[in-house]
């Protein structure tokens, strides 16, 4: 498969409860329906932006944010205590037919609700089209093997989830069917020798780090010997 973008664009932006970009930078995927998970409601109308949706249990939803939002905002109460926030937003877009989504805000605040977003990311990422954005760079999980069209001297990274075993081409630092393995070896911070790189996934899966391409969302170009067809990221 082949990771490009071009012009397919996300469906809709989940707002989680953490370090949001900048208005401008929201401003570009601003057309796009906006979710908020529970108390990232309050973050929104603070910075002037309202969304159309707010998702959770609303226990964290203050008083003044909920008088913003009257009549604009749809407000969508899940009490369901076994869930996180975030996959009830996820929930409520799978429900709404969105499957490309793009998460903001997905660290700050407490030190484990990020990694607990991270793997609430990772795990569903198999059935919806995530992709994490922050300060000009996309997080999108992978499971296959896959290339991608570079940009010059571009940073790219390969955190594996919790492992991955991988096969690399067209970078400066190349992995040879080496494991790569969190508290054991990770694959940050390498960068882009050739436009054409590939990253071979014997096992496991990884989070790919890239530049953004907003507001592109990913595509993956599926190719097999009988067909080709193109699907918006993996499932």
């Amino acid at each position: 498969m082949t990771l490009t973008f071009s012009d397919t664009t996300f469906d809709a932006v989940i707002c989680l409860n953490g370090d949001l970009p900048t208005g401008a930078e929201i401003e570009v995927i601003g057309h796009h329906p906006m979710i908020a998970a529970d108390g990232a409601a309050n973050t929104l109308v603070q910075a002037g932006i309202i969304p159309e949706f707010v998702v959770g249990d609303l226990d964290s939803v203050e008083e003044a944010t909920l008088s913003a939002l009257h009549g604009i905002a749809e407000l969508v109460h899940d009490h369901d205590q076994d869930t996180t926030d975030f996959e009830k937003a996820l929930r409520f877009a799978e429900r709404m037919m969105w499957k490309r989504l793009c998460i903001i805000g997905i660290h700050g605040g407490d030190f484990e609700h990020t990694l607990n977003n991270w793997s609430v990311l990772v795990r569903l990422g198999r059935s919806l089209h995530l992709t994490a954005y922050d300060r000009g760079r996309y997080a999108i999980p992978m499971y296959e093997s896959f290339s991608y069209h570079a940009l010059e001297n571009e940073l790219l990274s390969l955190v594996p989830q919790p492992h991955a075993r991988i096969t690399t081409s067209g970078l400066v630092w190349n992995i040879t069917d080496d494991l790569l393995a969190l508290g054991h070896r990770e694959g940050a911070r390498n960068r882009a020798q050739d436009a054409h790189v590939t990253v071979d996934m014997h096992e496991g899966s990884l989070l790919f780090f890239c530049t953004a391409r907003m507001p592109f969302a990913p595509a993956v170009t599926v190719t097999s010997d009988v067909t080709s067809e193109a699907r918006e990221q993996q499932p």
